[in-house]
């Protein structure tokens, strides 16, 4: 048989033919039972199922299959993961959507097994013109749920404002998230971001995730699609801060769409950015926010209490944030991490887990004993000493 017809092949050339209409290939899949069986139809047959889709038809062909060969064998060989409807790994509850994406491009460490495989994932999303207010309830809300149990993945959409600050602060805590993008799986945007995404995808259980093709640019319209995304791969959705209309209301009204649950946070009736989510909470499509506490216990999961002990990461943004740019911050995080993780490793285990070289990671560690936040001895074994 040949390799144009595996149902990998079979199911990124449907995506990539009715990406903007997945139900129709999944109708097609389903009625046929293989997306490999869609391209050995007449075309009779396929005048019979498409009638008037005349485009669909025409792509309905051994070239789609070739060009989706020659992508796939391009995105393994670059170590790219790709997940289809149906196929172990594909996320159960994106699964459960009446649109669901007919296949995902992932970009991890980990298998899509372990990125999706999770109990339980949030999202948290909102503005990108985030208010002091909303950066600290964002922070707050995204460590509560990461120091929850068990602690869910955090969904957003990598974009400015409220997406990347919950990303981040996800990380730091050393819990998982999920970045799910609206360009192809080889384009971080916006650009600044490029750090960020690196560390998610360099990082075990986290992901940069999307059902755009490679060289998929940036349009607006794929970021109205992406939300249905975020909203799918979660249990739960937290809108942190929106205006009236915007990306985070859409995907907050199409999680209740999905039966999912929805939080908003309150805020002064005069503020623009507070009139999405209050919104939401009058029309009881979400439910207040009250505290850390009560979102945590809504949501089915186990509080627990900050301890008062100083987070590494954090600290490292408190001590370096004036002096050094993000792609530094990112590396000393990484750094500290991986040393709180695994007390006693050794500098030399850290640059092979964190991806850096040896030399590098020797002069950051230095800085970081200098500076009071790790201890080294003998044998190169780092230690936090936060108390």
């Amino acid at each position: 048989m040949e390799r144009i017809y595996d149902e990998d092949v079979c199911c990124c050339a449907l995506n990539r033919i009715f990406g903007f209409r997945p139900r129709v290939a999944l109708a097609l899949i389903s009625e046929l039972g293989s997306a490999s069986q869609v391209f050995r139809l007449s075309p009779k047959e396929l005048d019979c199922l498409l009638g008037k889709d005349v485009k669909a038809r025409q792509l309905i062909c051994r070239q789609s299959l070739y060009e989706a060969a020659k992508e796939l064998d391009g995105l393994y060989d670059k170590g790219y993961s790709f997940v289809f409807w149906k196929q172990t790994g594909y996320p159960r509850l994106l699964e459960e959507c009446e649109d669901p994406p007919v296949a995902l491009y992932v970009d991890s460490v980990s298998s899509p097994e372990e990125v999706f495989g999770r109990e339980t994932a949030v999202a948290v999303v909102g503005t990108r013109d985030i208010s002091d207010y909303g950066k600290e309830w964002c922070r707050k809300i995204t460590g509560a749920l990461s120091r929850s149990s068990p602690a869910p993945s955090i969904v957003s959409g990598l974009a400015m404002g409220t997406d990347i600050i919950a990303h981040t602060a996800a990380l730091d805590m050393g819990a998982t998230t999920i970045a799910v993008m609206a360009t192809g799986i080889d384009t971080v945007y916006p650009s600044r971001h490029r750090a960020a995404a690196k560390r998610i995808a360099s990082t075990p259980g986290c992901a940069l995730v999307t059902d755009y093709p490679p060289g998929t640019a940036p349009l607006q319209i794929n970021f109205i699609r992406r939300n249905r995304i975020i909203a799918g791969l979660s249990r739960a959705v937290v809108l942190i801060e929106s205006k009236e209309k915007g990306g985070g209301m859409l995907t907050a009204r199409l999680a209740f769409s999905y039966s999912r649950d929805v939080y908003a946070l309150p805020g002064r009736i005069d503020d623009v950015r507070s009139r999405g989510c209050n919104m939401l909470i009058k029309e009881k499509i979400a439910e207040s926010i009250m505290s850390e506490k009560k979102l945590v216990e809504s949501i089915g999961l186990r509080f627990r209490e900050y301890t008062g002990r100083q987070d590494p990461a954090r600290t490292v943004k408190d001590v370096y944030g004036g002096k050094y740019g993000e792609d530094n911050i990112g590396r000393l995080s990484r750094i500290v991490l991986c040393i709180k993780r695994n007390r006693g490793i050794t500098i030399e285990e850290i640059a092979e887990s964190a991806g850096m070289p040896y030399k590098e990671v020797l002069e950051y560690t230095a800085m970081l004993e200098t500076d009071g936040i790790i201890s080294t001895d003998l044998m190169q074994r780092c230690y936090i000493r936060l108390k």
